[in-house]
């Protein structure tokens, strides 16, 4: 090389490593190196592209004479995945083109024809760092063999320097990017935390938009059940118009960043098909025609940029900035607009549920004020803390006065029943029992009370805390206590003043049954059975009422023997059959062999058993079976009596068990409703349970237990 070359050649390097020593930036490095590659190695034009980690173009610098040319993402993409560059990337190793149109490496342009620009020379080198490409760097010369070996050494030389500082640059400016977007995500998150008012988060997130993307308008839209976005807030230019907007799900831009769960910025609107000026444009022109105003005074749409609001792992929404004030968008817009959109998102959700809790609050005290009940709130100590004004009304007491009772003041409360309800009320039961309320007057109330435990929010702040109180319903139940002494009444009026006549009656038939000549006319014979069973379910009927009204009182069974249930059974088959054979019913007996003698008054559970199979054959239709078993168990035996009829909801297995009680249904047989208390309290009675087990539209299984006779 001659000394004038090699003295060039040293100063070129000398230049480019001044050069890049004294700049950071990475823009001014990159330029830098291209200008000093085209002074001293010629050409027309120049480009130096940076790579990621992940080898994806994120800067580059493109010159043309002297002129600096913008570039787009697209640009980069096909620069580093197609012609020349590509291939050097790919082999890592640089490339000498003396002529363009003789190499295929060479992606070749429009502006490449013979008749326009023709063949050129070109040089591309790889950008290496750590043994890593971090960029390609590519000279063209407008004539065909202008670049020789020593142009390409020097190339490859200036590469060698060119390498750190390209990465050093790149890593400077990531580095001054990640800062300015934490900054603004620091400062966005402490603004935004200081409200839960959802109209106030919201306001507050899109000005956090406009301070950190410098851009003309911002809004945030929600997705509603149905699927649409619906614009709640916004601000800057036109904004006022936006407010209450809907786009239909999954159109334009917006519904698009929705449906995919990612942002995206458009530089060019225009360009993107996504975009529809009736949706994605915050004035449309329906409402611009029905105002009066021209197309003009609606707001262009140039570049916007969309991230999806995220929330538990669902898009609830989405943020749109509108035209940034600089006429583009900054590389780091979307990484700024993405981690709002992550703090918007748990916050807007937040500010929704505290509304939700507020408006729950809120109808929890209109419910509270306007309920037909009393309902007062206490501490677990009884404390009396909040009254409604039925509680108020009915107790007589002033709001204040009441504060200042408790619980055990305003009513009568088992002390004893009181602690054994503690440990359910704490786990979430609620407790019910009757007692009297002594108002302020000196009146005693009969009510029913309901107590359960409540949840509230201490405070509405930020910091809330819950607390666990009492909510006490007492329910006014003056007339049915009424109704029950009338209910009372008829009962003892039903087996006092009935008792005596029907023994007359019993009496009587007896009498005329051994009066009446046996070869009398089978019609009287079948008039004198008639009236017998009569008259003997009337007996049972009054011996249960009785049974019921001494069990419920608490007086033991007494009369008890030893005896088969095999010949219990039949007494109360003989009793039922010729019901059964009035409606052709099949009664069926399935008793386990060797079944012990039970332990029973044998007249109670003769009736018990009567009661059910009467009851089974009521529901069971025409034509229907019945069946009965029994087997021991332990010290007891297990009957049951199974039907074939609708069977019994579950949500009434319970209830059919209470006096008076009726399963109701235009099909249901009538009656009082006493035969299945009775079984029950004579069942309990004898220290046994009895359930039903059944599946509506399967029949239904009453299943009892007896104890057996114990050998002492």
């Amino acid at each position: 090389m001659p000394d004038d070359e090699l003295r060039s050649s040293l100063e070129l390097l000398y230049n480019v490593n001044r050069e890049l020593a004294s700049a950071l930036d990475l823009h001014t490095v990159l330029q830098r190196v291209l200008f000093q590659s085209l002074k001293y190695a010629g050409g027309e034009r120049g480009s130096i592209v940076v790579l990621d980690d992940n080898g994806k173009p994120v800067e580059a610098a493109i010159v043309i004479g002297k002129r600096i040319l913008d570039h787009t993402t697209q640009q980069l993409r096909e620069i580093v995945e197609r012609g020349l560059a590509g291939w050097v990337l790919r082999q890592r190793q640089a490339a000498l083109v003396s002529d363009t149109s003789q190499d295929e490496r060479w992606l070749r342009r429009p502006d490449d024809a013979a008749e326009r620009s023709g063949a050129k020379s070109a040089i591309c080198v790889p950008l290496m760092a750590r043994e890593r490409p971090v960029g390609v760097l590519t000279l063209v010369h407008p004539t065909p063999g202008a670049y020789n070996d020593e142009h390409f050494s020097l190339m490859q030389a200036i590469a060698d320097q060119a390498g750190i500082a390209v990465l050093n640059a790149r890593l400077y400016a990531e580095s001054q990017r990640q800062a300015r977007v934490m900054t603004s995500l620091a400062t966005s998150a402490a603004t935004i935390n200081l409200t839960l008012r959802l109209d106030e988060v919201l306001q507050r997130i899109l000005s956090e938009i406009i301070k950190a993307l410098q851009v003309e308008t911002v809004a945030i839209a929600l997705i509603e059940p149905e699927g649409s976005l619906v614009f709640k807030a916004a601000n800057g230019k036109q904004s006022e118009s936006v407010i209450g907007k809907s786009i239909p799900a999954g159109q334009g831009i917006l519904g698009w960043v929705a449906s995919e769960g990612q942002g995206v910025i458009l530089p060019d609107v225009s360009a993107d098909k996504r975009f529809l000026p009736g949706v994605d444009q915050f004035l449309r022109s329906t409402l611009r025609q029905a105002q009066g105003n021209a197309y003009s005074a609606g707001m262009e749409v140039k570049a916007l940029s969309a991230a999806p609001i995220y929330a538990q792992g669902r898009v609830i929404g989405v943020l749109e900035a509108i035209n940034p004030v600089s006429g583009t968008f900054d590389p780091d817009a979307l990484l700024v607009l993405t981690g709002i959109s992550s703090l918007a998102g748990s916050n807007i959700q937040h500010a929704q549920l505290f509304e939700r809790l507020q408006s729950a609050h809120q109808r929890y005290r209109e419910l509270f004020e306007d309920s037909i009940d009393p309902i007062l709130l206490t501490n677990w100590d009884g404390k009396i803390l909040e009254a409604n004004h039925q509680a108020v009304n009915i107790s007589g007491y002033a709001a204040q006065q009441l504060h200042e009772m408790s619980m055990g003041d305003l009513h009568l409360l088992n002390q004893t029943e009181k602690g054994a309800d503690s440990e359910s009320l704490k786990a979430g039961k609620t407790c019910a029992y009757e007692s009297v309320l002594k108002s302020k007057a000196g009146q005693e109330i009969p009510i029913q009370v309901y107590v359960r435990k409540v949840v509230f929010e201490d405070s509405v702040s930020i910091n809330s805390t819950t607390k666990e109180l009492l909510q006490w319903i007492l329910r006014d139940i003056t007339e049915r206590k009424h109704l029950d002494n009338l209910r009372d009444d008829l009962t003892a009026m039903i087996y006092h003043d009935l008792r005596s006549p029907l023994a007359n009656i019993i009496s009587s038939l007896d009498v005329l049954s051994t009066v009446l000549p046996p070869e009398d006319s089978e019609v009287a014979q079948s008039v004198m059975t008639i009236a017998r069973r009569s008259t003997a379910r009337i007996q049972r009927l009054i011996s249960s009422l009785l049974d019921v009204n001494r069990l419920e009182s608490g007086q033991p069974v007494s009369e008890k023997q030893s005896i088969a249930f095999s010949e219990i059974l039949e007494e109360a088959f003989d009793a039922v059959r010729p019901i059964t054979d009035n409606r052709r019913q099949s009664l069926f007996n399935d008793l386990a062999a060797r079944l012990p003698p039970v332990f029973v008054d044998t007249d109670m559970i003769r009736r018990v058993l009567i009661n059910l199979l009467e009851n089974a054959s009521k529901y069971t239709p025409q034509g229907g079976k019945i069946e009965m078993g029994a087997k021991p168990d332990g010290d007891w035996i297990q009957a049951w009596i199974q039907d074939n009829g609708p069977g019994i909801p579950v949500a009434d297995q319970e209830r059919i068990f209470d006096k008076f009680t009726r399963l109701k249904g235009k099909d249901s047989p009538s009656g009082l409703g006493v035969g299945l208390a009775f079984c029950r309290l004579a069942v309990q009675g004898h220290g046994g349970r009895i359930w039903v087990e059944s599946t509506s539209g399967q029949g239904a299984r009453f299943v009892f237990t007896l104890p057996v006779k114990k050998d002492k």
